[in-house]
């Protein structure tokens, strides 16, 4: 360090140590010593440096003060790019966290971090000055053998540096194989992390491999313990007269499951009839909670697990099939215990009343989404094959429409938009993406189970009772002001006033209705949201426009459907009270939190499993030329997302045609030569020019 900045750093330490100095911002210290505006990067380097070694202190509100800086701590999270940001544990804002002052750290490390300079009104930046606890124990990644030793190459990109694998630390893996690392050591700035393989996952090239390797890097469990599986062989019998004791008996109402033609865990079933002046709307799902007990293997299995994971070729269960497939199933013909809402819905999709209970079913027609929609377009061979049931379907549509008419009066957002679908041939390899189907059969099975979440919720939240709420807050003003400078490139508007309310986004939503843009703008608007989570609080439903919501409709694969099935029942039976209200008000939160995590953790993994076997997808389109929209420009790039739903970047070094600079306020790329602007929403026409399914990226090259 020269002379100069050591000289200038004793004149701003003796300034700020000065009796009489009050904490300031950057600007002002820069005021009071007169330092020229072309000086304050100069000065900030010296309150940095000040700031790294622990002599002055840096406020939440950027104010420098003397004394130690103060110590915080968070959860790490690394980016492939080098630098990275903290999640301070009190919550709030990530902390930036620059190449330079990563420290050592790992993705998922508890850190200890002090606050550096926040340049106006930027995001914070911190340096990391100690690693409280590392938390990872297993990397996924690809083995290279060399002499005597190897190397693993991690999957996540979050883990930068390669692994060293010493001799006899190998489990005899060859090179190409996808492998699990237990690591023996983090490495240090000079020295590489060391590690040892504790499990082979099978050869790069093999079917089933890429998947089961994401899988593995999540954190997903593939096998049930052998306690759990007994105990659902155990639980899993018939359903006898002495279970039907003391419950409504509905084996003789005309119900029907519909659901997609290759579902085997089929947990709700629903019946509608009209009743003088309303209709008797029955949702009845299956009373899971009479299987699996609190605290059993079976439950403590499940809680782990929090739901039940869908990936491109294969499904992780929350339950094992013994019992998701079996009894707690609601197949055609069999008697089954079940929970049921049964609502009186007026003719304007009102419910007027309702009840909650424990019923014993018997469906009368398992039934499919493409089946139901056939017969409401009147196809003469589903008509004449389910004869008896034809009246109550085109009933539940004309319920079902009510039911929807209503709720978007209210403002909800209906998110009608193609999700992807991947569809594999027999060697995992991906033949066509193709948007999930969606028609007036899946519309009446979602508008039942959304009424039924929300009567439930509704009445649970004015019982006062210990109970988990499925909640969704209000957007991001900044994610807000973005999608409305997206559209605004298409013609469209969205008022945000001090709050943006779910009336503006349906408005938007229905004005692409019909349009090239419209999956597009969609999706974009979905991503604008912030995530829904489970609360003990009600705090309403920002998406669905709802006071009151919860997830009650599937217990066989949600962890929190099964939780408040048990309060359900004990609230039935009069022993909620005391001691057992005491009981839910302890666990509740940690299950909240405990589930919301996992509902995160298999989003996570269900998108990179899509995002690989898109790159895979196009790698067999090399140079090909499509069209497509831009849906999100940084700085280091344009996004540009194909009509598939395939989304790749154009690189600003592969814009060869001029010098493109980010500007931030109306997110485009512009040339500095040429003048020439790239924004969001713009068509363009771009090449695939790389596809890498292990990084899980694809780059385009305009045209």
């Amino acid at each position: 360090m020269d002379e100069t900045f050591e000289k200038r750093k004793k004149v701003i330490y003796d300034f700020i140590r000065d009796d009489l100095y009050v904490p300031m911002r950057l600007k002002e210290i820069a005021a009071i010593l007169m330092i020229p505006r072309e000086q304050r990067g100069e000065l900030k380097e010296v309150l940095d440096s000040l700031t790294g070694e622990g002599k002055i202190s840096l406020s939440r509100k950027g104010k420098y003060s003397a004394g130690t800086a103060k110590r915080q701590t968070g959860t790490f999270q690394a980016n492939p790019r080098g630098f990275g940001f903290v999640a301070p544990d009190g919550g709030g804002e990530d902390i930036f966290i620059s190449e330079e002052n990563v420290n050592g750290a790992f993705q998922g490390d508890k850190v200890e971090y002090i606050i550096l300079a926040s340049p106006g009104g930027k995001r914070q930046e911190g340096r990391i000055v100690k690693v409280v606890s590392h938390s990872v124990a297993g990397i996924v990644g690809l083995y290279v053998k060399s002499k005597g030793f190897g190397f693993v190459r991690p999957d996540n990109q979050r883990y930068i540096r390669d692994i060293y694998i010493p001799a006899g630390c190998d489990l005899e893996a060859m090179t190409g194989h996808k492998v699990v690392v237990e690591l023996l050591s983090y490495g240090s700035e000079n020295m590489k992390p060391e590690g040892k393989i504790i499990e082979i996952i099978g050869h790069i090239n093999d079917p089933g491999t890429d998947i089961l390797s994401i899988v593995k890097d999540y954190g997903l469990p593939t096998e049930f313990p052998a306690k759990v599986l007994n105990q659902a062989v155990r639980v899993g019998k018939s359903v006898s007269e002495a279970d039907c004791e003391g419950r409504m008996d509905l084996r003789d109402w005309q119900m029907v499951t519909i659901d997609g033609e290759d579902a085997k865990d089929l947990d709700d079933a629903v019946s509608v009839t009209w009743e003088e002046d309303h209709y008797r709307l029955g949702v009845h799902i299956a009373d899971v909670a009479n299987y699996v007990q609190e605290r059993s293997a079976l439950d403590r299995e499940a809680l782990k697990r929090g739901t039940s994971v869908y990936l491109a070729d294969r499904v992780i269960p929350m339950l094992p099939h013994r019992l998701s497939n079996g009894i707690c199933s609601l197949n055609e013909g069999e008697d089954r215990l079940a929970l049921s809402c049964i609502m009186s819905v007026g003719p304007d999709g009102e419910v007027k009343d309702h009840v909650i209970a424990e019923t014993v079913v018997r469906v009368d027609r398992r039934m499919s989404y493409t089946g139901v929609s056939k017969i409401l377009g009147e196809d003469r061979d589903m008509l004449a094959a389910h004869e008896k049931f034809v009246p109550m379907i085109r009933m539940m549509k004309e319920l079902s429409d009510t039911i929807r008419n209503r709720r978007a009066k209210r403002g909800a957002v209906d998110f009608d938009f193609p999700e992807a679908r991947v569809i594999l041939d027999e060697e995992g390899h991906p033949t066509e993406i193709k948007p999930y189907e969606r028609n007036a059969a899946t519309n009446i099975i979602e508008d039942f189970m959304l009424l039924a979440n929300e009567t439930v919720a509704e009445e649970y939240f004015w019982r006062e009772l210990p109970f988990l709420y499925r909640t969704h807050e209000m957007p991001e003003e900044e994610k807000m002001r973005q999608l409305g400078a997206f559209v605004n490139n298409f013609g469209y508007h969205i008022h945000i006033r001090n709050e943006v309310r779910p009336k503006e986004i349906q408005k938007l939503l229905y004005k692409v209705e019909g349009t090239p843009e419209e999956a597009l703008i969609s999706r974009l608007a979905l991503r604008s949201m912030r995530q829904a989570r489970y609360s003990t609080k009600n705090t309403g439903h920002f998406g669905l426009a709802a006071k009151y919501y919860t997830h009650f409709t599937s217990p066989i694969r949600r962890y929190p459907d099964l939780q408040i099935h048990r309060i359900i029942k004990e609230n039935i039976r009069g022993r909620l009270v005391g001691d057992r209200i005491l009981h839910y008000e302890k666990i509740l939160p940690e299950v909240a939190a405990q589930c919301s995590m996992r509902e995160r953790t298999a989003e996570e993994t269900e998108r990179e499993v899509l995002k690989m076997k898109k790159a895979e997808y196009m790698q067999d389109h090399i140079g090909e030329e499509f069209e497509g929209v831009i849906s999100g420009i940084t700085k280091w790039g344009a996004y540009v997302e194909l009509p598939n739903t395939v989304e790749g970047l154009v690189h600003v070094a592969d814009m060869k045609d001029d010098h493109y600079e980010y500007q931030e306020q109306s997110y485009e790329l512009v040339g500095e030569r040429t003048g020439k602007r790239f924004k969001l929403g713009q068509k363009v026409c771009v090449r695939v020019s790389e596809a890498d399914r292990v990084q899980r990226t694809v780059n385009f090259e305009i045209i």
